[in-house]
């Protein structure tokens, strides 16, 4: 007997993206088209440590230039994953949040730090790259 490695099961319909194009209806190469750049899931990471406005976002150790940010979030934006509203710390402002969306990459990110952390010699925590940087 054989038994496939991604099992099929239903799913219940919720508001789905239309693709731009896509390389193929392959799940995985449908979400790498969307957040699998070098940069958006980073983007993502810091939102979802809480991070919230534009310069706190140019401030992490990756050193993202201001016009692939603009780009990034605003892809994000137009997709339901990132949404904008008013700053509460600085007026006349906006800053990002994740929606309720762009939270169920939390997992996924999750994953992918303790991969790292268990794989890739050097790699550190939040807090020990925050002391460092």
């Amino acid at each position: 007997m054989q038994v496939s490695v991604f099992m099929t099961s239903p799913k219940p319909k919720v508001s789905v993206m239309k693709p731009e194009s896509h390389r193929s209806p392959c799940p995985v190469a449908c979400t790498l088209d969307l957040i699998g750049d070098k940069w958006t899931l980073l983007v993502v990471r810091d939102l979802a440590l809480g991070k919230s406005h534009f310069s706190e976002f140019q401030k992490s150790p990756e050193g993202i230039a201001t016009n692939i940010l603009s780009n990034r979030l605003a892809r994000l934006l137009e997709h339901g994953i990132v949404e904008k509203y008013p700053s509460e710390t600085i007026p006349s402002r906006e800053a990002y949040r994740l929606t309720k969306k762009g939270k169920t990459l939390k997992p996924i990110l999750k994953s992918i730090f303790n991969w790292g952390l268990k794989y890739i010699e050097g790699t550190k925590p939040f807090d020990e790259m925050e002391q460092t940087s």
